[in-house]
């Protein structure tokens, strides 16, 4: 084996140029395969999070829509280590009082400690704002909601339940979520203001909303919270089933990518077979005179395999560098008005070790029928026929 690996090196380096062009067209495949999954994994990270980054995962509700359900620090204990993140909420429909107006809201009261975990509350309030003091009527207010309503920080407004009762609050902040429908509609209060404001007992929520650690096991995961709670008064929802579309075009993208990944590994394969076959008959009487000397024929292929097993490891590490730089000019060049990236890259280094170890693997499958075509060589014929 030993002797075979040191011929293989020899037969390398003999032809520079062939074999630099060969670790060349395997760096370029696998730094396009390093490329494309990147940018795919980084595009389907900025829709997830932008999609349900600041939303729940699996939402516990009652049965029955838009009500209350009781004994909610129960589940919520009980099904704490199943999840990353959970927090209770109040949420109803509701009408401000600004001057001679009344609009409508949708107010949430939160757990605001647990929920600032979920929907990073602390990070969307805007200059001047803070988050509400637990067990006030302080209340954070959509910047959207705002706007439309000429409200400010200080402010001190009226919310009008549906069963008409009149609590007052006060508007310590506006927050951004980057979600046109939730800056225009949601005030953001403590458990305590929105129990008030709704009437409800201490016990009582509309919703334990939770965030997972794997998004994608979220219909597994809420269908074993159902088992484990076993109460018909609750229903669990995953976000999957209220986002089929984009899961279809999540779905889309991750099969496109690995076709073209399949694509790019079966070019490379294709190509350094071909090269290889060819060297072996470029290679034949010095393998025929090996074999006239005593090498026998596993030998003889050994040396085959040990060229595309080397040439693999050669274009598979200069692949990851190739692929590290597009990754690299990609994030500098291709930006936004704002100077943001047209698409987060995602630096997986655990896929980027993945495609070279393709590289190995496939360059040393390629060289398996050079081997055999090697094994087959008479000494006797490739000296007689020069």
């Amino acid at each position: 084996m030993k002797l075979a690996f040191r011929i293989a090196l020899r037969f390398l380096s003999s032809n520079k140029g062939q074999t630099f062009l060969i670790t060349l067209g395997i760096a370029i495949g696998i730094s396009v395969q390093i490329f494309i999954g990147s940018l795919i994994e980084g595009l389907q990270i900025s829709l997830l999070d932008t999609t349900i980054g600041r939303s729940s995962h699996i939402t516990i509700a009652a049965s029955e829509k838009n009500e209350p359900f009781n004994d909610y620090e129960a589940v919520l204990n009980q099904l704490s280590n199943q999840v990353e993140k959970m927090t209770p909420t109040l949420t109803g429909g509701a009408f401000i009082k600004t001057d001679d107006k009344t609009n409508q809201i949708l107010l949430r009261g939160f757990d605001l400690a647990s929920a600032d975990q979920i929907y990073r509350f602390s990070e969307a309030v805007l200059e001047g704002g803070r988050l509400p003091a637990p067990g006030t009527n302080e209340v954070l207010m959509g910047v959207t909601l705002s706007e439309d309503y000429n409200i400010e920080i200080g402010d001190a407004l009226k919310i009008l339940s549906p069963a008409g009762q009149l609590t007052e609050i006060k508007v310590v902040g506006f927050f951004d979520l980057e979600v046109a429908a939730i800056n225009a509609s949601w005030v953001v209060s403590g458990l305590d203001l929105s129990r008030t404001v709704f009437d409800f007992d201490e016990n009582q929520v509309t919703a334990l909303e939770s965030q997972i650690e794997e998004p994608f096991d979220s219909d597994l995961i809420a269908t074993q919270m159902q088992t484990d709670v076993n109460r018909e008064d609750l229903r669990f929802d995953d976000w999957k089933a209220q986002n089929e579309a984009l899961l279809s075009g999540l779905s889309g993208q991750s099969t496109s990518s690995l076709m073209i990944q399949v694509f790019v590994v079966i070019s490379v394969v294709l190509g350094i077979a071909s090269v290889l076959a060819i060297s072996v008959l470029q290679k034949s009487r010095q393998i025929g005179i090996l074999k006239a000397m005593g090498i026998n024929d596993r030998t003889s292929s050994l040396v085959f395999l040990f060229q595309g097993f080397l040439l693999g490891i050669l274009g598979g590490l200069l692949g990851i560098l190739f692929g590290l730089g597009l990754l690299v000019v990609f994030s500098k060049f291709a930006l936004n008005p704002d100077g943001t990236p047209v698409v987060p890259i995602f630096i997986n280094y655990r896929f980027m070790m993945l495609s070279g170890l393709i590289a190995v693997v496939s360059s040393t499958f390629a060289s398996i029928i050079p081997a055999l075509k090697s094994r087959k060589l008479s000494p006797i014929e490739v000296i007689k026929n020069g």
